[in-house]
């Protein structure tokens, strides 16, 4: 027969069972500082979102910080190659960049990993649309009219870019390759270059982020002609979207959450939670929107990996044909 002692610590364990189990159920993520690698230095438009979502993190994420960390170089990849070789236990999480994390491949083809398979999807964050922007000396208006004087002469026209492979030089080369006409790139080390570029006049067009497009729209030192979402742009009234003249172009520089390959689904839940939830506050909509001209996108794990895929269909090809690498 059991001790009398012995039994009814069984039956006291037994009868705390029901009152463990939530606390047991409870998802552990995250039980210590989480990084957050940015493939870019401080001050850029993915610095200052990583750093936006970080500061609300705690809140959502069991008081725990999320610590942003700028590993910047090589278009975002070098960022890209360390976070590939982490652990998928969360951990290391990345802000997904195009270059680093769908197309960098086709870019840097010695890239030592693979953008489509190194990584899981978490949760796609933002979207910033492109403004196809002119020097104030051009004449044409419109994109039907820029289209028209460029097939009748080709090559007259130039464009600026922060660089080879950079996200103004690929969406002119889109538009470029929906229009059916071409133009020479002037391809800049910076998009501070190649904004200076073209207000002096040195370029005639440009096809920055609406954000780092609208002081000189504004003060009139360039004009925007399109923005590359098909409803426009609340920021730039008046400015069609460039799907008016070329249907069903409908593209924006986007940002997500990325964690290394391999992790458990249900981990990768839990932090697309805690990233939803965030995303889903009005304060860090209207920060986006005010300081990026951005807008928020959430949705699940499968959406982010969907919408990845899509974009390397539509960036494949441009890049294959037009014989883009990355500077």
């Amino acid at each position: 027969m059991p001790h009398p002692l012995s039994r009814r610590r069984a039956l006291l364990a037994a009868a705390a069972l029901p009152l463990a189990r939530p606390a047991l159920a409870q998802p552990g993520w995250p039980d210590r500082p989480i990084r957050l690698i940015v493939p870019f230095g401080p001050g850029g438009a993915i610095d200052t979102l990583s750093r936006n979502v970080a500061s609300r993190f705690a809140d959502h994420a069991n008081g725990q910080t999320l610590v942003v960390e700028n590993r910047p170089g090589a278009g975002g990849t070098i960022a890209g190659a360390f976070v590939a070789t982490q652990r998928p236990d969360g951990a290391t999480l990345m802000m997904a960049d195009i270059g680093a994390n769908c197309i960098g491949r086709l870019l840097y083809p010695a890239l030592p990993y693979d953008p489509l398979s190194a990584f899981t999807p978490i949760i796609h964050l933002v979207n910033l649309p492109g403004a196809l922007i002119a020097h104030p000396s051009v004449t044409q208006q419109s994109p039907a009219e820029i289209i028209a004087a460029a097939r009748a002469r080709p090559d007259a026209f130039t464009y600026s870019s922060a660089g080879n492979g950079n996200g103004s030089h690929l969406f002119m080369e889109l538009f470029l390759k929906r229009a059916g006409v071409r133009m020479v790139h002037v391809p800049y080390r910076s998009g501070a270059e190649m904004v200076t570029a073209l207000v002096r006049g040195d370029a005639q067009f440009g096809f920055p982020t609406v954000s780092s497009a609208l002081a000189m729209v504004r003060d009139g030192r360039a004009r925007a002609v399109a923005v590359s979402h098909p409803q426009g742009s609340p920021i730039l009234p008046g400015v069609p979207g460039l799907a008016e003249t070329l249907p069903g172009f409908d593209q924006s520089v986007w940002h997500g959450i990325l964690a290394p390959a391999g992790m458990e689904r249900g981990l990768a839940e839990r932090i697309n939670e805690v990233f939803r939830r965030i995303a889903a506050m009005p304060e860090v909509q209207e920060a986006v929107f005010r300081q990026q001209a951005g807008r928020v996108v959430g949705g699940s794990a499968e959406d982010f990996a969907a919408h990845i895929r899509r974009e390397y269909a539509t960036w494949e090809p441009v890049i294959r044909e037009g014989n883009i690498r990355a500077d």
